[in-house]
């Protein structure tokens, strides 16, 4: 291969790989919101607000008919009676439904099942924040725990429970920063800046 078509061929894999980083939906910014079913949907938004210190914004519904089957993919008997919209902080909108479905499975996942999932919130203060969950009777997983190497270096967390069973978590930076900010030039979404 001469010399021209090795520059050539290398000029035509940087911009396929160029490409191929550039690809995404069309107009993404981020995430919206994160919507999840629980048993009690005015406890749960009760909790988010009196105890996490959310805002509750708005409620919609009630969703039923062949609407559900079309949109979501759920039993034709299934209802949504209503749904609540609340914000935490600088994060994303929590989309909070309360389902009935003849076919409903009641138990919560757990973070080794299939469709498991947690909400992590950033604290300023991670004992501060353990001893007002602890103060409000929520169960707290553990102790706090600090990554001390890789790329989640210096990031402390430890994991709650909601009331009805749902895990969540608390995270924190203590020192400033994550371990994979040395190597890589983007950052993760980070509600301090």
């Amino acid at each position: 291969m001469t010399p021209l078509a090795k520059r050539t061929l290398a000029a035509l894999l940087l911009t396929a790989t160029s490409q191929a980083a550039l690809a995404e939906l069309p107009g993404m910014q981020g995430p919206h919101h994160i919507g999840f079913t629980v048993p009690d949907r005015q406890a749960a938004v009760d909790f988010f607000v009196e105890v996490i210190g959310c805002d509750a914004f708005f409620t919609i519904g009630p969703f039923d008919d062949d609407w559900m089957v079309t949109n979501l993919n759920v039993d034709r008997e299934a209802t949504i009676p209503a749904a609540h919209l609340v914000r935490c902080g600088d994060g994303t909108n929590l989309e909070i439904f309360e389902y009935t479905a003849p076919d409903q499975r009641t138990e919560q996942p757990r973070n080794s099942d299939i469709g498991g999932h947690h909400i992590a919130f950033y604290v300023d203060d991670m004992d501060q924040a353990v001893a007002y969950l602890k103060e409000q009777d929520v169960k707290v997983l553990g102790e706090p725990k600090t990554f001390t190497e890789g790329p989640m270096e210096g990031l402390t967390w430890v994991y709650f429970m909601a009331p009805w069973g749902m895990q969540l978590e608390m995270v924190s930076l203590p020192f400033g920063s994550m371990g994979y900010e040395e190597e890589n030039r983007g950052r993760l979404w980070d509600p301090r800046h």
